[in-house]
């Protein structure tokens, strides 16, 4: 890749990330505390602001002009979220319990499908592990023949969906105890610092796994060779 290319991937890496964190955090929560400011009741500034996530959706679809499947998800939890928005009393407190609980769901899950054939992840790291290619995907499906690679995948499954749990269960707590516009605030920067934090653990625990089967391979290759060495001098 040239240095201009490069260039000009970095840019919209960073033009994507900007957007990202504009519109899913930012600027929720400045709407949210205009309308409120402004005379609006706490449960439609909260319902109004959460329509910047839909932005950011649409503008990523229109943007690589392909059905992502992340994308997909992320349409999908924006469903639940209204939906559980719009079951039960409607209070703020209320509807900020019912938005923890989503992410709540999305960790029973990635532990759930610890008792399928392949738990969640493996399809996570399938999306970013390849190049999308039917070569890729297939070396990647390939890898489930290995112990070790499975135990990574179930291992990362186990990680993902209880901390994702867990969040959810300190943010239902938080919503009972601070304020609702602390809580707005919380909920935004929460959200993706525990997605951030999830995405380091993931990438350094798949760096050592993948070097201690490096380093496995190579020992027993040496043994293999070392032990064939005898046999070929007779």
């Amino acid at each position: 890749m040239s240095e201009q290319a490069a260039a000009r991937k970095g840019g919209s890496v960073a033009i994507g990330w900007a957007l990202t964190i504009g519109l899913n955090i930012v600027a929720p929560v400045i709407t949210y505390n205009q309308l409120v400011e402004h005379g609006s009741s706490e449960v439609s500034a909260l319902l109004i602001s959460a329509l910047w996530p839909v932005v950011d959706t649409a503008i990523y679809l229109a943007w690589h002009r392909r059905v992502d499947d992340f994308a997909m998800l992320s349409l999908v939890f924006l469903g639940l979220s209204l939906v559980v928005a719009l079951v039960g009393p409607q209070s703020a407190q209320l509807l900020l319990v019912k938005e923890s609980l989503v992410t709540g769901l999305f960790g029973v899950v990635c532990l759930a499908t610890l008792a399928a054939p392949r738990p969640l992840m493996f399809y996570f790291g399938r999306k970013f592990g390849t190049d999308g290619t039917p070569e890729g995907i297939e070396r990647w499906n390939g890898l489930w023949a290995l112990p070790g690679f499975r135990a990574v995948q179930r291992n990362l499954t186990i990680g993902w969906g209880g901390t994702y749990v867990v969040e959810a269960a300190v943010r239902v707590w938080l919503s009972y105890v601070l304020s609702t516009s602390a809580m707005v605030t919380l909920n935004s920067v929460l959200s993706y610092a525990v997605t951030a934090a999830l995405i380091v653990w993931t990438l350094l625990y798949a760096k050592r796994a993948r070097a201690r089967g490096q380093a496995a391979a190579a020992a027993a290759a040496a043994t293999a060779a070392a032990t064939a060495a005898p046999a070929a001098a007779l």
